[in-house]
């Protein structure tokens, strides 16, 4: 029996246009609409009871979850995320943890994602042993968006190679006092710890690779905050004699706080001090900052986008998806 993939193929589309067609959604012509259905119907696809919606008891929703409201990162996935649900006809139910426990108890052990979507889409968060159990009894679809989790496929970037490439750009520069300011306090039960891990590791494999000494590998905890980056870079540009040539910031926030904390010492950004970050987030332009560009909107769009697959058809996603980054060169980083 043909499958929804089949009619795809067959029809030149993706799958989710398919889905869209024969459920009658909007954003289809009508001349594709009627191809589809024609194709459909020679190649003797049914639609599986999944694919049936709401006839068959399902909510019509995707369920999103994340840490909290605030945030660029958080708020561009979650742009990414409507505006596929949009055009398939699907609604978001938005649940934010705020930060707060009670509110994370609430959502894993009393059952309201049962009743809420069908599918769940995680942002920047792992698991205890007891919620991978509460997930796992759902039976829902489930991707994560931002860094790598055991047991969930998840759509990102490979944080890595992010950080690989922002480092590799100051070693090109000719750069080897290069300080990492990355993550910290963040790395606990409420967020994902991998991306910080991710990209540190990114960092000394870039500087190992140069032939960097252990001793030239140094870290500052700058907890993904901007002023938290900008009061531990202070603080070490205080007993750092010389200063570092050069900063690798695991984020543009936390680089925005390092430039902020070289102003305040009397160093020049990029004549005494270079500066990388990751994201290419709202501040990096006016900055001038030199970042590594990954897209949420995109990665949020993705993950909604596999997940309506896969509740219409029922053919999960195989694998993660690491989407690609760029490199965006701008004033904040100059030779040594």
């Amino acid at each position: 029996m043909a499958g929804i993939r089949d009619v795809a193929l067959a029809a030149g589309v993706s799958v989710a246009t398919v889905s869209r067609a024969l459920r009658g959604q909007p954003h289809v012509s009508e001349k594709t609409r009627a191809r589809i259905q024609h194709l459909a119907d020679e190649l003797g696809y049914v639609p599986s009871s999944s694919a049936s919606g709401l006839r068959s008891g399902r909510t019509g929703a995707l369920a999103v979850v994340v840490p909290a409201i605030s945030g660029w990162y958080y708020g561009r996935v979650i742009e990414g995320v409507d505006a596929e649900l949009r055009s398939s006809g699907y609604d978001m139910v938005l649940f934010s943890l705020g930060g707060r426990h009670g509110e994370r108890e609430r959502l894993f052990h009393s059952s309201i994602l049962r009743k809420r979507g069908d599918a769940v889409l995680a942002l920047c968060m792992d698991f205890s042993r007891e919620e991978r159990a509460e997930l796992e009894t759902l039976g829902l679809p489930a991707v994560i968006v931002g860094g790598p989790v055991r047991g969930f496929r998840f759509v990102g970037i490979d944080e890595r190679d992010a950080a690989r490439r922002a480092v590799n750009h100051l070693l090109e520069l000719g750069h080897r006092d290069i300080v990492y300011v990355g993550g910290g306090a963040e790395e606990g039960r409420e967020l994902n710890p991998s991306v910080g891990r991710e990209r540190r590791a990114g960092y000394v494999r870039a500087m190992r690779a140069a032939g960097v000494s252990e001793t030239g590998i140094r870290a500052i905890a700058g907890e993904f905050s901007t002023e938290v980056a900008r009061s531990r870079m202070s603080e070490l540009l205080a007993r750092a004699d010389p200063p570092p040539t050069a900063v690798f910031a695991a984020s543009d926030q936390m680089a925005v706080g390092t430039m902020l904390a070289a102003a305040e010492h009397g160093l020049r950004v990029p004549e005494d001090l270079s500066v990388v970050g990751i994201d290419d987030h709202p501040l990096a332009t006016p900055f001038g900052l030199t970042t590594v560009r990954q897209d949420p909107y995109q990665q949020g769009a993705t993950a909604a986008r596999h997940l309506l697959e896969e509740i219409d058809d029922g053919v999960p996603l195989r694998r993660s998806l690491k989407l690609p980054v760029e490199l965006i060169v701008r004033a904040s980083t100059a030779a040594a």
